[in-house]
């Protein structure tokens, strides 16, 4: 009997001890005790801030301002902001820029670099893109005699360019150039920056 006694009193005290344990506090790093309510603040407090930090980085971007603008600069501004934001956040164009060479209407992307150029540098920029271009061989008008100016193309791959030309009804890209026969990545590559379409 005295048994059965003893295991129940030891029942009532493992249970107090449980109570005490179930009790809706807890203890913080400082040693101050906190109720359940608070607890759940805590948490969020010390969670939320690095989830605020990294939606906020993901939301900015930094851009570089240069050229013709009144403040030339490293700015801070939200993501999938347009050039003319980032020109207006410059202190907008000076007199001497160029205001059409620039899609002011493009979106940016972090680390971008965004240069206004004055008219004139605007017209050497026009001149030296018109030459590149005019410079260029395009596969969809040359001669044959134009293609064997290329590196690696003889007569006869610059006959295949041409009845490949006519059949397909012209090249869509540079790329599709390695579609003929004995014209692979290793020719293509001497002769990209010379082509066109």
């Amino acid at each position: 009997m005295k048994r059965i006694q003893r295991i129940l009193w030891m029942l009532a005290v493992l249970q107090l001890f449980f109570c005490v344990g179930c009790k809706k506090t807890a203890v913080l790093y400082d040693g101050s005790n906190i109720g359940e309510t608070d607890l759940e603040d805590a948490i969020q407090e010390t969670d939320i801030p690095e989830a605020v930090d990294e939606a906020e980085k993901a939301a900015v971007i930094y851009v570089y301002v240069c050229g013709e603008v009144a403040n030339p600069g490293v700015y801070e501004l939200p993501a999938e902001s347009r050039i003319g934001e980032a020109v207006e956040a410059a202190g907008g164009m000076t007199g001497k820029a160029s205001t059409t060479w620039l899609n002011l209407a493009e979106r940016m992307t972090d680390g971008q670099k965004i240069e206004v150029p004055s008219e004139e540098r605007a017209r050497i920029l026009l001149e030296e893109s018109v030459q590149r271009e005019s410079s260029l061989i395009n596969l969809n008008t040359a001669t044959a005699e134009q293609l064997m100016t290329l590196r690696g193309i003889g007569e006869s791959k610059a006959e295949d360019i041409l009845n490949y030309r006519e059949q397909h009804g012209g090249f869509g890209s540079i790329e599709e150039l390695m579609q003929i026969s004995g014209i692979k990545e290793r020719v293509f590559e001497k002769i990209k920056d010379q082509i066109t379409v």
